[in-house]
């Protein structure tokens, strides 16, 4: 599954001036998810992220599980805070791997994940301010 994609020209003239950034907006979005971290420990039923130890996560997303997702997704839209669902679907239920034959019951707890993760805000330019106000509605909503 995947393809062989080639960059024309001008798409690879502007990564390369793009490249030169990465190590700064890596850099960037950790210490954005580090806030996220501190602020987030002890806010009850939301599991954060997992670095392993001699890891370093570039954070591309920020991505929390929570048994009340839908009701977090509401008050952070109410607030005016964009959340994603990334990856809704379970891999081995999309369409493209049916050839596989999963059925659902295969793999229980990326199924049941799927109905609790969601993206909170994170690129390199994100603030303290707004990381705090993300935060906010976490706690409020009880999560």
């Amino acid at each position: 599954m995947g393809c062989n994609s080639r960059l024309d020209a001008l798409q690879a003239a502007v990564l390369r001036v793009k490249l030169r950034h990465l190590d700064d907006w890596n850099a960037a979005r950790r210490r954005a998810a580090e806030c996220y971290r501190a602020r987030l420990a002890s806010s009850g039923d939301v599991v954060l992220p997992y670095e392993a130890p001699g890891r370093e996560h570039v954070y591309h997303l920020y991505v929390v599980r929570t048994p009340g997702r839908d009701a977090l997704r509401r008050r952070l839209t109410e607030a005016g805070i964009q959340s994603g669902l990334h990856y809704p679907v379970p891999l081995h239920l999309q369409p493209a791997y049916g050839d596989l034959d999963y059925a659902r019951g295969s793999f229980p707890r990326s199924e049941a994940w799927t109905g609790e993760i969601v993206s909170l805000p994170i690129y390199a330019e994100l603030g303290e301010e707004q990381i705090e106000s993300v935060c906010r509605v976490l706690q409020w909503s009880g999560v």
